[in-house]
């Protein structure tokens, strides 16, 4: 059977469970989220024996290190699959929700109401935790989705599943909601990508050539982001302290995923002051560091490499910093505006106005005013999960959540009326 024929037999399970899962009450899927939660701390040992499996075959693979740091799972992380699944059950559910009611002269009333956008398509590599986060925001939007991992987290991602597909029967709800991609095969790919028919919409989770490939092929829409090159801007009205715990935050707490910050940008003012302090800080904790040539010429005997052009471009996902001087709010702006990629920029400043002429002019999809750019999640922005982060404009903008994986219909109240 080739890879179209196996994306409509998926497709097909996955458009009938659809239609079941949009009437499916909100007490029904909260009990499929708690019992997948439940089953995921339940089963621990044999999702770490699986993403063992895993994480040694990718090692022999070759797999570069942030990219088994993507794919390791450990106690925390399963820890926080399972919060996840609870918080997102937690949440109001966002099916059946009316808003923006108004009589017309009519006599009719015309509102809009929150539907499941239907089949979703889930492309992703390495995190086998968007496994548990995508399925259980699927869920509890009323959608079916179709998960299609790569195949080194094929393993781990199979216990996941399973243990989801079985909080959804358990809840009399269809475990077809949730399936996997029969086939690692790439050719599956490019069948779901065409699966009009199936699915509503695609979401790819991975690497720049992934998403470039979905964006590209894809005849269903997608929604994606393609890199996460984030700044941190240390304004001249900055408090110093703060600025230097934000940035490494933002750099060092985990350097391999899309809000790390890969450029730093500080106010010219003050970089006598706290770059010297801040580069030392950054080369203890092992960042590779490349800067301007006032960067350079600041920092004493901390080695930093001279910046190219590229560099401020870059998304390096690695302890590896970009760090540059600037004479103004104005040019900070300007090079995030030419270098950045619209997913999350910060600022650290005292100055009101500064800080709100940041917020307003920065065209990004999460803007920080003193606070780390790890911040731009799912779970930190109170969504319970993620299923991505869209640095598109339609239809959804930042972490993705149960909003984002509905749309609106029209609907209109009548008591008879008639048009002339």
């Amino acid at each position: 059977m080739n890879a179209k024929q196996l994306m409509e037999q998926v497709g097909a399970r996955a458009k009938e469970a659809a239609r079941a899962m949009a009437k499916a009450p909100t007490r029904a899927k909260n009990e499929a989220l708690l019992e997948a939660a439940r089953l995921l701390e339940e089963r621990k040992a044999r999702i770490l024996q699986a993403n063992a499996r895993d994480m040694e075959a990718a090692r022999a693979r070759g797999l570069s290190e942030a990219l088994l740091d993507r794919l390791l799972l450990n106690d925390a992380r399963i820890a926080a699959m399972a919060q996840g699944l609870r918080e997102i059950a937690a949440l109001p559910d966002p099916v059946g929700e009316i808003r923006a009611m108004r009589t017309r002269p009519s006599g009719i009333q015309v509102g809009k109401m929150r539907v499941p956008i239907g089949v979703i398509g889930v492309i992703f590599e390495s995190r086998p935790n968007v496994a548990a986060d995508a399925s259980g925001l699927c869920m509890k939007a009323g959608n079916a989705v179709i998960l299609r991992g790569g195949s080194e987290s094929a393993q781990s991602v199979a216990e996941i599943v399973a243990c989801v597909r079985e909080g959804l029967e358990r809840a009399g709800l269809p475990a077809e909601a949730v399936q996997t991609a029969p086939t690692t095969d790439r050719a599956f790919v490019g069948a779901m990508l065409q699966a009009t028919e199936y699915l509503d919409l695609v979401i790819p989770r991975g690497g720049k050539s992934l998403i470039a490939r979905v964006a590209a092929e894809s005849r269903v829409p997608v929604l994606k982001h393609y890199d996460g090159v984030c700044h941190v801007y240390v304004d001249r009205a900055a408090d110093l302290a703060m600025a230097e715990n934000i940035a490494f935050n933002a750099k060092v707490q985990r350097p391999g995923v899309c809000n790390a910050m890969e450029t730093l940008l500080v106010h010219a003012e003050i970089a006598p002051r706290f770059l010297p302090k801040m580069l030392a800080r950054f080369h203890e904790a092992g960042v590779e560091l490349r800067g301007c040539e006032r960067t350079q010429k600041l920092a004493g005997e901390v080695p930093v490499a001279p910046a190219s052009e590229e560099d401020w471009r870059a998304e390096y996902l690695a302890l590896i910093l970009a760090v540059r001087v600037v004479d103004s709010l104005e040019e900070a702006i300007a090079h995030i505006a030419r270098f950045g990629s619209g997913h999350t920029d910060a600022i650290v400043t005292n100055d009101y106005a500064a800080g709100m002429r940041f917020l307003r002019e920065v065209d990004s999809s999460s803007v920080i005013w003193n606070a780390s750019t790890r911040f731009a999640d799912g779970y930190e922005y109170g969504l319970g999960a993620e299923i991505g982060i869209s640095t598109d404009r339609l239809h959804a903008r930042g972490p993705v959540g149960l909003e984002g994986l509905t749309t609106e219909k029209w609907i209109v109240f009548g008591h008879g009326e008639v048009r002339g």
